[in-house]
């Protein structure tokens, strides 16, 4: 069986600061750094087939240290990427709803078919990266396949194979930075196995603030 695992980027100044961040190329913090480094202390020992990344600084970077412990190179897919949050990026959600509020609201009440000011909507989303997993699945048919991505892809990837309503991604998944979450794939379809795992950090990189 296929087994993928979901890992967002590490931190970075706008995640710290709660700040939509989707086609900004932030690039990781300090911390965020440490993160990629103690994931791949973690897990250098799993047998990976490959490992797929969205091409952003903050993914690449993350997938950057085991990729080199590992001696393989990422493949880069635009499928990947974060929802474009528009004339939102780079903002804080107070300010977003100050400045857009009406597109907020509905953005909030229904993300799958709402976007963000001159964004993207969710089921665009889940229709590019559900092509990368449908990919991957093609290509690798047993093994573990590392997917480098972001929190609302993620989320909107988990939603689309577990059959929750993609409009809901936002308030039925978790996950924070760092976080690594597992699914497997056998003749009965997806297998959630662990959702927004964090073991791999120390306590210090856990309890950081920021999403």
């Amino acid at each position: 069986m296929t087994t993928l695992y979901f890992l967002r980027h590490g931190q970075t100044e706008c995640s710290r600061n709660n700040a939509f961040c989707g086609s900004l190329d932030s690039e990781l913090t300090p911390e965020g750094l440490a993160m990629a480094e103690a994931f791949a202390k973690a897990y250098s020992s799993t047998p990976w087939r490959a490992v797929f990344s969205s091409p952003m600084r903050r993914t690449v970077l993350t997938a950057a240290p085991l990729c080199a412990a590992l001696n393989i190179q990422p493949e880069m897919r635009d499928g990947l990427k974060e929802i474009n949050y528009g004339k939102w990026e780079g903002k804080p959600p107070e300010v977003i709803n100050q400045e857009f509020h009406d597109d907020y609201l509905r953005w909030s009440a229904d993300p799958a078919w709402y976007a963000p000011t001159g964004g993207e909507m969710a089921i665009t989303i889940a229709y590019r990266a559900m092509q990368v997993v449908e990919e991957i699945k093609q290509l690798y048919t047993s093994g573990n396949v590392l997917v480098v991505s972001h929190k609302a892809t993620i989320r909107i990837i988990l939603c689309s194979l577990l059959g929750i309503d993609v409009g809901r991604f936002r308030y039925r998944i978790g996950c924070p930075v760092a976080s690594v979450s597992v699914v497997e794939f056998s003749s009965h379809g997806p297998l959630l196995r662990s959702m927004a795992d964090r073991t791999h950090l120390d306590e210090h990189l856990r309890n950081l603030p920021g999403t």
